[in-house]
Formats: structure tokens, sequence, C-alpha cells
């Protein structure tokens, strides 16, 4: 899969901002600071992902799919 394919085609996209944003600039400290964001962000995400997939089987399990 091309890295292009995972990132939305609108340029004013967050995520495509954040993975094009120029990283040498930026002090170990902020460069740290950023990786324990983006963990922090992909727990979120995970989770989010997770009461989806439970609340699917939920839904599935009451109606007998």
């Amino acid at each position: 899969m091309d890295l292009d394919d995972l990132y939305a085609k609108s340029p004013g996209d967050p995520l495509t901002l954040l993975v094009k944003q120029d990283l040498d600039p930026m002090s170990v400290e902020e460069l740290a600071l950023r990786i324990q964001a983006l963990e922090g962000e992909i727990a979120r995400v995970k989770a989010r992902i997770e009461r989806s997939v439970n609340h699917r089987a939920s839904a599935d399990a009451l109606f007998k799919r």
C-alpha cells in the first residue's frame, strides 16, 4: 500500500499536515513530546475501535446475526 493512500486527499487535512511537517528544526525534547502525543492518540483510536467492535458484537448477539 502506498503511504499516500492513507492520507486524506485534502491538503488541509490535519493528518496530512502532520506527516508532512519538517522535523529537522525540532529539538530532541520536542520530538519526544511529539511521540508521546502520537502514542496517546493511537491509544485513543484503538479504544474507539474496540468500543465499536464490542458494540457491533452486542448488536449482532441481540439480533442473532
